[in-house]
């Protein structure tokens, strides 16, 4: 069954482009202006956008952003974060080390943060 994250962003055709181009994500499905479906491996990513559909309405007035997050390992992030930066990708900080790997946020479209991991 896999791992399910639903985000609310702005926009979803930039939401796609976004996750399509910088991350690898495939579009599973987008059959409406509000949602879409994409997929990285076991993680599938369900994009609304506000008041779209239920999800988009649930909990009261949803947005964008917040620090909640999902982390993609990567093989080597100085060149991830390179190529993101040559993409324009928005950044919350800077690259980080911990006990167990380097990370960096980097922000969807929208402002939802995914953690980029680089495991030592």
């Amino acid at each position: 069954m896999g791992i399910r994250v639903r985000y609310i962003v702005d926009d979803i055709d930039e939401a796609i482009d976004f996750y399509t181009t910088h991350l690898d994500f495939q579009v599973d499905m987008h059959p409406a202006p509000g949602f879409a479906a994409l997929s990285h491996g076991d993680l599938t990513l369900f994009l609304n956008a506000p008041g779209a559909g239920g999800a988009g309405r649930a909990g009261g007035d949803p947005r964008p952003g917040g620090w909640n997050r999902f982390q993609i390992e990567v093989p080597d992030i100085d060149e991830t974060v390179r190529r993101m930066r040559a993409g324009s990708v928005g950044f919350r900080g800077e690259l980080v080390e911990g006990n167990g790997g380097r990370q960096v946020l980097v922000e969807d479209p929208a402002g939802n943060p995914i953690e980029l991991f680089e495991r030592y």
